[in-house]
């Protein structure tokens, strides 16, 4: 799905455009999608990287073992 937005655009006296507003609702979609690209971005990264692979068990385990300490 697509964000449909319909900016309005502020410019100067000379008609240059200094900047765009967007409705709060067409905004948080704006927000909404680049923290999804920001998540597919992180999981590309980690799948491109060599790290170890550990059980989910054994995860566990070691994360109930530095608790404890």
């Amino acid at each position: 799905m697509g964000i449909i937005l319909n900016p309005q655009y502020v410019v100067d006296n000379e008609q240059s455009t200094k900047a765009v507003m967007l409705s709060i609702e067409e905004w948080s979609q704006v927000l909404e999608a680049l923290e999804e690209l920001e998540d597919i971005r992180a999981y590309d990264a980690a799948r491109a990287g060599s790290q170890e692979t550990v059980l989910f068990e054994e995860a566990v385990r070691q994360i109930q073992g530095d608790d404890q300490e």
